[in-house]
């Protein structure tokens, strides 16, 4: 008998909870990445992405783009100047979607090569925003020497914090990246490195979009 109120109990618990929830507070309804999104890169800035070092590529299935970086580096150490351990690169872009979606950036995978003196550490730091918006994602990873090796990190946004790009409106979306390698208690003569450019030449950085339909106008 006491199983039989319980599950009633739970069955009511569960009704009430539907009723009580409001239609709006869904979860945004995720789609598939539309046809015809073009990006058009505004401005390229920072000691990291000299001109004609970064480039940027829309995936076939629309579900992503990379950037691709060629000279993109901070250095301490050995006979590197001062300004060197730090480098950044911000990407503002132009984001071209079919009227009635929007966009938000779900998450980034960041790929690099780094040589790290024993006490040396490396940091690799994000952020994304709309212009004009005050929203402003920051996401930092850090490395510890000793460390000679490929490195890999994902920044990923939790669906409900998602920031989409507000339904008919032209807002560039900027990529604000960091590298900074920091001596720390290695030998000062000898050189310690963090690159978002891989010893092959160049590297790819993955942004995935979230994609969702906008209400009718």
């Amino acid at each position: 008998m006491r199983k039989g109120i319980a599950i009633s109990a739970a069955a009511a618990l569960a009704a009430t909870a539907v009723l009580a929830a409001p239609a709006d507070a869904a979860v945004p309804r995720r789609v598939p990445g539309p046809d015809g999104v073009t990006i058009e890169i505004a401005t390229v800035n920072g000691s990291g992405c000299p001109e004609g070092t970064a480039a940027v590529a829309v995936s076939d299935d629309k579900e992503a783009f990379t950037v691709t970086y060629s000279d993109y580096m901070a250095v301490t150490g050995g006979s590197s100047s001062p300004t060197e351990f730090r480098k950044n690169c911000q990407i503002n872009m132009k984001v071209h979607v079919p009227q009635g979606f929007t966009y938000a950036i779900a998450s980034a995978d960041y790929r690099g090569f780094a040589y790290l003196q024993p006490g040396a550490t490396a940091m690799e730091r994000a952020s994304y925003y709309f212009q004009g918006m005050p929203q402003t994602t920051a996401i930092s990873h850090t490395l510890e020497g000793e460390y000679i090796d490929n490195w890999q990190f994902t920044d990923e946004n939790d669906v409900a914090q998602l920031v989409y790009k507000p339904c008919g409106e032209e807002r560039n979306f900027n990529i604000n990246t960091e590298l900074r390698v920091f001596r720390g208690s290695s030998d000062p003569a000898k050189t310690s490195f963090i690159s978002m450019d891989s010893t092959d030449g160049s590297i790819q950085t993955t942004y995935h979009f979230a994609w969702k339909t906008c209400p009718p106008r």
